[in-house]
């Protein structure tokens, strides 16, 4: 007999605490999430009390307060964040806290508003959440990142179906991706990790130079940092406590060197990006930078995006994921990077994470940057992969091999 419902949404929050953020007994744990999210919340709560959460904290949002923001706040108002906020996230991290983001979004909230404006506001609380964002990419604490359906998220991945029949259809579509319609989800997560430390494992050993990626639209030389490490499926805080941080995760990433990134690069899926939707980019690199960008709509949301700050127009991740992964086989476009990036082999616009360098713990922002990691107030990843696409591992004597062949690995 199946699981039903019920258990597999219990299955579903007990990964996001036991596994996602790996919640300890006496940690306090701080929620962000949409106010439409309120059910799945709950169930996040509970589950992290009976894990012995001291303390559970909701930081709200709402994509229709925001968008009224955007629509009819002034325009010097977009340079005000509420700092209350910005301070309450820094005193969390340094108290150990652990973080638990809910996508729970309608992937075209902001469609309509000018993207210079939301431009404008993400920045600004980009600059005071930074030593936040700072301490959460360098893995100081455990963070990890869930979803849960919302009438118009649903409606655009089964538009032929009611509203009630696509919210059922996505929820399933996101149990199946995480596997929380499994029995023992836990101990197949941990089956899973498994799998994924052994593949970077695998790339470590290879020590590649660069990797060239080619498909239709697709011919494009990525350069990757000396001293680069691959990271995939669990890490860990430095104080030793493990986490996931997303839920689904099929990727395996490493450190692109901000300077070597040359050729032409098009999309493969839509991205949502700060409730808009960008369709059909192309983007061609020169010496590490975007040079040219285009888009077959969204293209404003784009630019804005690419002119956050100067490396937000250099690579900051690049990741590999079999077209076969097991997201990828449900056939469903989430319009919802945390699903659609594990269906898809991937780059990212914007700042490096620290965890990809060997020995940057101990390095300053200087060294890090010398190294050729990039930073940004941004990290924005796109998905590039498909069954038509080849990549090869680049050695420093020019030698190449074999590293997946029409989207499968190819060892």
């Amino acid at each position: 007999m199946g699981l039903s419902f019920d258990q597999k949404l219990d299955n579903y929050a007990d990964l996001a605490v036991r596994v996602g953020v790996n919640l300890q007994p006496g940690q306090r744990l701080m929620i962000r999430a949409p106010v439409a999210a309120a059910m799945m919340v709950r169930r996040l709560a509970e589950r992290a009390y009976r894990a012995g959460s001291r303390l559970v904290d909701v930081m709200w949002n709402d994509d229709q307060v925001s968008r009224l923001r955007f629509e009819l706040a002034p325009e010097d108002s977009l340079e005000a964040y509420p700092l209350w906020r910005a301070e309450g996230m820094r005193a969390a991290v340094d108290r150990g806290d652990a973080f638990l983001n809910v996508l729970a979004s309608d992937p075209e909230a902001f469609k309509g508003i000018d993207s210079a404006r939301i431009a404008t506001a993400r920045r600004v609380a980009q600059e005071h959440l930074r030593p936040f964002i700072e301490k959460t990419r360098s893995h100081e604490v455990a963070w990890s990142i869930v979803a849960a359906p919302v009438p118009e998220w649903a409606a655009m991945v089964f538009p032929a179906e009611g509203q009630e029949q696509a919210e059922i259809l996505l929820w399933n579509a996101i149990l199946a991706a995480t596997r929380a319609d499994q029995a023992e989800p836990v101990a197949r997560w941990q089956e899973h990790l498994g799998r994924l430390h052994g593949l970077c494992a695998h790339l470590d050993a290879r020590r590649y130079h660069a990797l060239h990626f080619q498909a239709p639209g697709i011919d494009l030389r990525v350069g990757l940092a000396p001293g680069h490490r691959w990271v995939g499926g669990g890490t860990a805080t430095r104080e030793g406590v493990a986490f996931v941080p997303n839920l689904p995760t099929e990727e395996v990433f490493t450190a692109p060197h901000r300077d070597r990134v040359d050729g032409v690069v098009v999309g493969s899926r839509p991205l949502s990006y700060q409730g808009q939707l960008i369709e059909d980019l192309s983007l061609r690199f020169k010496g590490g930078r975007v040079v040219e960008a285009h888009a077959k709509r969204g293209e404003s949301a784009l630019r804005a995006l690419l002119a956050t700050d100067e490396g937000a127009s250099r690579l900051g991740e690049v990741a590999l994921v079999s077209a076969a992964s097991p997201i990828a086989r449900l056939g469903v476009l989430f319009y919802e990077t945390l699903f659609d990036e594990n269906a898809a082999s991937h780059l990212a616009l914007g700042s490096a994470y620290r965890i990809n360098l060997t020995g940057s713990a101990m390095m300053s922002e200087e060294e890090v940057l010398a190294a050729g990691l990039n930073d940004s107030l941004s990290h924005v990843d796109f998905m590039i992969g498909s069954q038509q696409m080849d990549v090869d591992g680049l050695f420093d004597d020019g030698r190449l091999e074999s590293l997946m062949r029409a989207g499968e690995w190819a060892f």
